[in-house]
């Protein structure tokens, strides 16, 4: 009877090896580029830039932030918005991030709000610092507001390897 407990004991612990997934909000580290596709006329083509940091309940607070691309009259002003949002990881025992994690990021201004949700993300957890590495955020986004700052895409979010 002491052989099966112990047999039984083993078994669980063998089972629970490597897949222990735990919610890890972390600062994210080093400078993050976006890309992003589709739009139409003055919100076509938007990248920018931006470093942030990431609270233990999610949220996002941006210490920069400034549009790559803009046009004359375009939807936002080059630098001067303060983006929010939340980004909430899970990390496998390999500490790789694993589903599900959640992402949203907004940027207002000038009656204009652009909201980029993540639908993938990769990237490493260092648990000596807790910080992200390697981070790439992909996902779907949304301009609404003037006439022509009304339009949709995709993009990447590519997390810098210094910063």
């Amino acid at each position: 009877m002491k052989e099966v407990a112990i047999l039984l004991l083993v078994a669980l612990m063998l089972n629970g090896c490597g897949s222990t997934v735990a919610s890890v909000p972390t600062a994210s580290g080093g400078i993050w580029s976006s890309d992003m596709f589709g739009g139409e006329g003055l919100a076509s083509g938007l990248s920018f830039v931006t470093q942030f940091t990431v609270g233990t309940n999610g949220a996002i607070t941006v210490s920069t932030f400034q549009l790559l691309t803009q046009t004359a009259g375009g939807c936002f002003p080059v630098t001067g918005p303060r983006p929010t949002g939340t980004l909430l990881a899970n990390f496998n025992s390999a500490d790789q991030v694993v589903p599900p994690f959640s992402f949203n990021f907004t940027v207002t201004s000038s009656g204009n709000t652009l909201t980029l949700t993540g639908t993938s993300m990769t990237g490493t957890l260092n648990t000596t610092n807790n910080t992200l590495s390697n981070g790439v955020i992909t996902g779907t986004w949304t301009l609404t507001g003037g006439t022509s700052c009304n339009t949709n895409g995709t993009f990447t979010m590519t997390q810098s390897t210094s910063g």
